[in-house]
């Protein structure tokens, strides 16, 4: 392919395609670059060695580290090992985006692999890669009615953004992707802080508008390279076949369409009425009459099930089904049914995540399972697949805007959705019965938020927008259109399409339909729980959360961690200090956590003269007796301080390990703390006029004298001074922080 570049302006800044630079045994390949984001997105094709009987599309989103200019972090692994859930989930995006434009009964294997190859941490790669991978397929020789553009489109103070930088997504209340062709959208996937149906809807207006420049762009670049597609012709079906079909399966079709096993005997039944060489056809026909019964029969105003269009399947929920995990419920519409558990843990639970742009964490994970059972199959059971990391993405996404914030809820938050029985919109029940079970747990949400799946059927100008679709209407309709959120607004959308009809006022129509259907299942949701518990389950930890000032750091972890471990040994609780001062102390009860909190509170206190403490004796020495009043602080008090009269040894007054009542006199200069056990302050007499002791100064052998217990006391003890300064410098804090936070 020869070398060719093109650019356009997209979002402020300049969107580039290049051909004919790498890759050059690939179908095509196109080099994008958008700011300091590259991405090579290849496409081959291949014939089958074996007819599969569907399409073999593959598509593969690989990040490469080094992008970033990084190694993995693990000390035994540094190749990049298998696909994260993120580059997951964006080759779904790609595939979900291209997969409608090819031919219905193109067979060919065709393989999309997108790499990152320079991430520049504001633009974007998913959605550079999704660009790329179009203009590779239609640079290619492959049939496909293409080009398609995605778009990312944010929202801030009601202005709309294309492809937002990601320091302003942030910010912005909205985080939606769209695919379209010129003529209409053909994928949509959202993100939404609660917005409002007719903002959506100006978002995938504006993205459609937009789209128009990126399409432009890459016909520009096939017409530039002179692109040769390949000759294909749908496969015709004989009609003397298709009506000797249609005789044999009579009035049998409809009475049988929804069961399985009865619509494969009808298969075998009227394969063997036919010729050896017309017996591949009989699958194919059967599936064209079945999706002609269901369109006719929904477009007549009927449904398989004998509901209206916008009429919900029964609903059933319980919520506390199982006796020690700290949050369940079970949500039923219809046969689909769904089982969600929440796990509440530490602050240190937190999912850490590792990609080209950096690392992160996040505190509130949702996985979903949908093991073979539940429709009624036997198959693999092992790692999730793709789909089931799209769904339970999907239902993270729908629930994340309405999780409180980590200082109102500091847990780490695990759900999972087990699907128990499917028949259709699986994803959406999982919304609404991991709210129930957030709630169940004692989670205090925002807003409880519901879903529904809408489905499309379109004959010409006939149209039906339904409500709730089962599988049956989702596998022979013309979109699956998933909508969640709360009362106040849309939490996220995903939209996949096998038509190329979908206009505007269609999803006008279905969002209308979907936030009446949400409202519906919302009310018997709160019926159900009307709000969240009031506590966590006695099975989940304990957590507070403690602020102290960062200089006060070093103090609570101690030398080499000192501290830190005895609180944990002492309390039983979990420790952790965050580099912003904040503790989080957790445990199995409350006796143990409000322990470590006493205890940490205690350690970054100031010391006020003229408080009174009860301490505890820790060491003796002939000029007096130093008392622990706060765990790491200790003070001395003077034999002059230890009695109305004369003591001449602190052993008379005091032992080891005793327990004694001093008040704070007074902090010196240099932070050392003198304690009274006379409690009357009107008694106090500056230093130079106290008795002596006999051993505050003594004779030095070779004459003079010298300090003796004085410079004792100042250089002696390491722990009279702050763990700061140049014997515990800032480095070592934060090597100690990091391996006794987790």
């Amino acid at each position: 392919m020869k070398k060719i570049e093109k650019s356009i302006e997209l979002g402020g800044r300049t969107l580039t395609l290049k051909t004919g630079i790498l890759a050059e045994q690939a179908s095509s390949a196109v080099l994008a670059q958008y700011g300091d984001t590259v991405v090579l997105a290849t496409v081959m094709g291949a014939p089958l060695k074996v007819d599969l009987g569907y399409f073999p599309l593959t598509v593969e989103y690989q990040e490469r580290l080094y992008a970033g200019g990084r190694i993995k972090g693990s000390r035994w692994m540094k190749r990049e090992g298998r696909p994260t859930d993120e580059e997951i989930l964006t080759a779904r995006l790609i595939d979900r985006s291209i997969r409608p434009l090819f031919p219905e009964s193109y067979k060919k294997d065709v393989q999309v692999i997108a790499m990152v190859l320079s991430v520049d941490t504001e633009n974007d790669p998913s959605i550079l890669s999704a660009i790329a991978a179009s203009a590779a397929l239609a640079t290619s020789s492959i049939p496909w009615d293409g080009p398609v553009a995605t778009l990312k489109v944010g929202m801030k103070d009601g202005a709309y953004l294309v492809n937002p930088l990601s320091s302003e997504l942030s910010s912005s209340d909205l985080d939606l992707v769209v695919s379209s062709t010129k003529d209409a959208v053909l994928m949509i996937e959202a993100g939404a802080k609660e917005v409002s149906e007719e903002q959506v809807l100006r978002a995938i207006e504006f993205a459609k508008k937009e789209s128009g420049k990126v399409i432009e762009l890459i016909e520009n670049l096939v017409k530039e390279i002179g692109v040769k597609k390949e000759k294909f012709e749908e496969e015709k079906i004989d009609v003397k076949l298709i009506s000797s079909v249609k005789k044999l399966v009579g009035d049998k079709l409809p009475k049988i369409v929804e069961r399985s096993a009865e619509y494969e005997k009808l298969v075998a039944a009227v394969s063997n009425n036919v010729s050896e060489e017309e017996k591949k056809f009989v699958p194919v026909i059967l599936e064209k009459l079945k999706k002609e019964h269901i369109h006719s029969l929904i477009l007549s105003g009927k449904r398989l099930d004998g509901r209206k269009h916008d009429q919900i399947r029964p609903l059933s929920m319980q919520v506390g089904v199982l006796p020690r995990t700290h949050g369940s419920a079970i949500f039923q519409r219809g046969q689909t049914q769904v089982l969600t558990v929440t796990t509440l843990g530490a602050p240190s639970m937190e999912q850490l995540l590792e990609s080209a742009e950096g690392e992160g964490s996040k505190r509130y994970i949702h996985h979903y399972s949908m093991p073979p059972y539940s429709v009624g199959e036997t198959g693999r059971v092992g790692f999730p697949s793709r789909r089931e990391i799209g769904h339970g993405a999907l239902a993270e996404r729908a629930l994340e805007p309405v999780i409180p914030a980590n200082d109102k809820f500091p847990y780490t938050i695990r759900i999972v959705s087990e699907v128990m029985s499917s028949n259709g919109s699986t994803s959406m029940a999982s919304v609404c019965g991991s709210t129930l079970s957030l709630m169940d747990s004692g989670v205090p949400i925002t807003a409880p938020v519901s879903g529904i799946a809408m489905g499309l059927v379109i004959e010409g100008k006939k149209i039906a927008v339904l409500s709730d679709i089962t599988g049956m209407e989702d596998f022979n309709g013309d979109m699956d259109f998933k909508v969640a959120g709360s009362q106040k607004g849309i939490t996220a959308l995903q939209l996949d399409v096998k038509t190329l009809s979908l206009t505007t006022e269609i999803l006008k129509n279905a969002l209308a339909q979907a936030k009446e259907g949400r409202a519906f299942i919302l009310k018997a949701m709160l019926d159900t729980l009307p709000t969240a518990r009031e506590k966590v389950s006695i099975y989940a930890p304990k957590i507070r959360v403690v602020r102290i000032p960062v200089e006060k750091i070093g103090e609570v972890i101690g030398p080499g961690g000192k501290m830190i471990k005895k609180i944990i040994f002492e309390t039983g609780a979990q420790v952790e200090v965050e580099d912003d001062g904040s503790v989080n102390i957790s445990g199995t009860d409350s006796v143990s956590v409000d322990k470590a909190v006493s205890i940490v509170e205690s350690l970054v206190k100031e010391v006020v003269p003229g408080e009174i403490y009860e301490g505890e004796v820790k060491r003796i020495q002939p000029f007096g007796a130093f008392v622990e009043i706060l765990p790491g602080k200790d003070g001395l008090v003077h034999v002059s301080d230890m009695a109305e009269g004369f003591v001449n040894d602190p052993n008379d007054v005091v032992k080891l390990g005793d327990k004694v009542k001093v008040r704070v006199k007074e902090i010196d200069d240099l932070g050392r703390i003198n304690l009274s056990m006379r409690m009357d302050p009107s008694q106090d007499r500056p230093r130079e006029e106290r008795p002596s002791s006999g051993h505050r100064f003594s004779p030095r052998p070779g004459g003079g004298s010298h300090r003796g217990p004085s410079r004792r006391f100042n250089s002696g003890r390491d722990d009279r001074r702050a763990p700061s300064g140049p014997h515990f410098p800032a480095s070592r804090l934060l090597e100690q922080k990091k391996n006794f936070s987790r």
